[in-house]
C-alpha cells in the first residue's frame, strides 16, 4: 500500500516540483536482487530514487527517524514507511550487524536495496571514501551493484534545511557491476576495500564530483568542532 501511495500520490508531485532528468533506467535489472549504491547529498535523495525507479527500492535509514514521540514522531515514521525505508543502526557493533542482516534479507527476497557507501551525507558536495559495509553485502548476497549519481539535490535541500527549494535535479544510473567472482574468496579487509573503491569510482565517474579520500563523518566532526570553536572565540 505504501509503495502504491508513493508512486500514485507522491511521485507526480515531486516530478512537477523538481523535474528530475533521468538516465540509465535500463541498467536496473528487471527482476532479481540488486544493490543501488549512490552518493548522498541531501535528505531528498532517498525519495527521488524510488520515485523514478521502475521497481520498489528499500533504503536503510537512520533508526532515530522511527523512534520519535508525539505527533511529529508519528508523522516522521509514516513518511519513512511511505518512502519504503528501513531503520538502520549507525552506532557500530551488534547494531550495525543487525542492519547488515536487514539489508541482506531485502536482497534475498529478490528486491532492490538502496544504500549510501559514504555512510552519511556529504558536508560540502564532495564524494568521500566509501565504507566497506557495501562490499560485505555484495559478497554475502552475490547481488550486482548498480551505481547511481544524484546531481543537484544539495542545491534544492542542503543539510539543515527543513523544506526543499524548487529546482531541477538529475539522477544517473550506471551499468551493473558484477562481483560474483569473489563469492568463494575469503572476506578480508583488502578485498572489501578493493570492491568498495571500485563502486565509489563508478559513482565518481557518473556524478563528476570532486573526491576526497577521507570519511565524510570524520570531516563533519572536524567542521563541527571548528564551528563551535569559532562561536566560542567570537
Amino acid at each position: 500500500m505504501f509503495y502504491w501511495m508513493l508512486k500514485v500520490v507522491v511521485a507526480p508531485i515531486l516530478r512537477v516540483l523538481f523535474r528530475p532528468w533521468v538516465r540509465g533506467l535500463e541498467n536496473i535489472p528487471e527482476t532479481g536482487p540488486a544493490i543501488i549504491a549512490g552518493n548522498h547529498l541531501s535528505f531528498i535523495d532517498s525519495i527521488l530514487v524510488p520515485v523514478v525507479a521502475p521497481r520498489p527500492v528499500a533504503y536503510l535509514a537512520k533508526k532515530d527517524y522511527f523512534t520519535g514521540r508525539g505527533v511529529k514522531g508519528m508523522l516522521t515514521r509514516w513518511f519513512f514507511k511511505l518512502t519504503n525505508q528501513l531503520p538502520m543502526d549507525r552506532g557500530g557493533g551488534s547494531g550495525s550487524d543487525a542492519s547488515l542482516t536487514a539489508g541482506l534479507e531485502v536482497l534475498r527476497s529478490g528486491s532492490l536495496l538502496g544504500i549510501y557507501p559514504e555512510g552519511t551525507r556529504s558536508p560540502d558536495g564532495k564524494l568521500y571514501r566509501g565504507r566497506t559495509g557495501v562490499a560485505r553485502m555484495v559478497i554475502r548476497s552475490g547481488a550486482p551493484v548498480v551505481p547511481v549519481a544524484l546531481i543537484g539535490t544539495d542545491r534544492i535541500q542542503p543539510e539543515g534545511a527543513t523544506l526543499p527549494k524548487l529546482g531541477r535535479v538529475g539522477i544517473v544510473f550506471g551499468k551493473p557491476l558484477d562481483f560474483s567472482k569473489y563469492a568463494d574468496v575469503p572476506e578480508d579487509r583488502f578485498l572489501l576495500r578493493s570492491i568498495t573503491d571500485e563502486i565509489m569510482y563508478e559513482i565518481l565517474r557518473l556524478s563528476g564530483q570532486k573526491y576526497e579520500d577521507s570519511y565524510a563523518s570524520t570531516v563533519k566532526t572536524r567542521l563541527l568542532a571548528e564551528k563551535k570553536k569559532a562561536e566560542k572565540d567570537s
